[in-house]
């Protein structure tokens, strides 16, 4: 067991975020795809290293394939390991195996794959080839379905259409998998109902750099504007990553935001609530739950349903511990309100999730005593310089044990 051990501070200061873990999935499989070239940017995460090790292993013609605790490298490398003819066993350890893809092993039977799985859940076998064709997919369930049909049908002889049965969630998602896309030489057409694939595509090899990564800015983002001036480097304005809205919601909650080249810069301010609607921004919501617990009023936070299956029951989660530090805050089906006060400093519960550790830390930073944080190290699935940074920024972070 970790745990944070965090003092109330000022974070001031610049910080260089780490590059996008979404995009560097896509991009470590493009770069597969083109037998060759390289990709920059790259951190030591355990997401990355579980999407490496997924590459390495069906290059090697491995037999199993363990995605650890991503979400991404499974849903990404399962259409392309059968676009390959792979026949290969997809495993996975913290929450994942309960994360369900049932939805996507039926789309994959339908098109010439066999799978065997636990229920619709992990563990999963495939064998057989993926064949080209009509996908109908509905558009909620996960954006992380589309990306990986976009990654793999373009292998295929004959051209394929996705065909999105119901509105798609995280767009900005699958907008990013197409500029990734575009930039290894594949092309991708937006129809009226979802997307034509063009089979026989060839991924050309290149030198890859991945762009900094929006989802972690955010954290550091809303401690300046909570309680600090912290500016952001090496973001790109032009982004296709969606969590770039989060300077546009922090000017909505009255955050003092400048812009300039590749750095955001936010202020400490009188913030206000405000009504947000998560539909395309879910890993967004733990920092922006902070920022609402230190505005002024109501915040409300809409279309929350999926955040329930993520690292953790992010609904669950972030009201849970914002209870415990004494602010407001309650779940419908559909939403979350956050009544904005003083926090408390409390024990709370990392809930081995790495997005409510570091949304949780910002909290802690002007909360009245000392705040604890349990699975404080699940920081590694993503950004393992974290509490680096936020020390580095004036914070006071003691992290003791082990992750187990």
């Amino acid at each position: 067991m970790s745990i944070a051990i965090i003092e109330n501070s000022i974070l001031k200061g610049e910080v260089r975020i780490p590059p996008s873990k979404s995009a560097a999935h896509r991009a470590l499989i493009c770069s597969f795809l083109s037998g060759g070239g390289s990709v920059d940017g790259i951190i030591d995460s355990s997401d990355m290293k579980a999407t490496e090790g997924a590459l390495e292993a069906l290059k090697n013609g491995d037999k199993t394939i363990n995605c650890l605790e991503s979400g991404s490298t499974l849903r990404f490398i399962i259409p392309v390991a059968a676009a390959l003819g792979k026949s290969v066993s997809f495993s996975g350890c913290g929450r994942l195996p309960e994360r369900p893809i049932g939805e996507y092993i039926s789309l994959l039977e339908e098109h010439g794959v066999c799978c065997k799985s636990n229920n619709g859940f992990l563990p999963l076998e495939i064998s057989g080839k993926l064949k080209s064709g009509m996908f109908r997919i509905r558009g909620d369930v996960s954006s992380q379905y589309i990306t990986g049909l976009l990654l793999a049908l373009p292998l295929l002889e004959g051209d394929s259409e996705i065909v999105l049965t119901s509105p798609l969630q995280s767009k900005p998602y699958v907008d990013m998998t197409i500029k990734v896309l575009k930039d290894f030489g594949i092309n991708i057409k937006e129809t009226e109902n979802g997307y034509a694939v063009f089979g026989n595509q060839k991924f050309k090899s290149c030198r890859y750099t991945v762009e900094g990564d929006w989802s972690q800015a955010a954290f550091f983002l809303a401690a300046g504007a909570v309680c600090g001036d912290v500016k952001v480097c090496g973001l790109d304005m032009d982004s296709a990553q969606g969590d770039k809205k989060i300077v546009d919601i922090l000017k909505e909650f009255g955050a003092d935001i400048q812009i300039n080249g590749d750095w955001v810069e936010a202020k400490k301010s009188a913030l206000r609530g405000i009504t947000i609607d998560a539909k395309d921004i879910p890993d967004m919501v733990p920092a922006l739950s902070v920022v609402a617990a230190n505005a002024e009023g109501k915040t409300v936070i809409k279309n929350i349903q999926r955040l329930r299956l993520k690292e953790s029951d992010r609904v669950l989660s972030i009201v849970s511990n914002l209870k415990k530090a004494g602010i407001k805050a309650f779940a419908t089906e559909n939403e979350i309100e956050i009544e904005g006060s003083a926090a408390k400093g409390a024990e709370l519960s990392g809930f081995n999730d790495h997005r409510i550790v570091m949304a949780f830390s910002v909290l802690a930073l002007n909360a009245d005593g000392k705040t604890e944080i349990s699975d404080a190290l699940s920081i590694n699935k993503s950004y393992p310089a974290f509490f680096e940074d936020y020390n580095k920024l004036g914070g006071k972070a003691y992290v003791i044990g082990n992750r187990e």
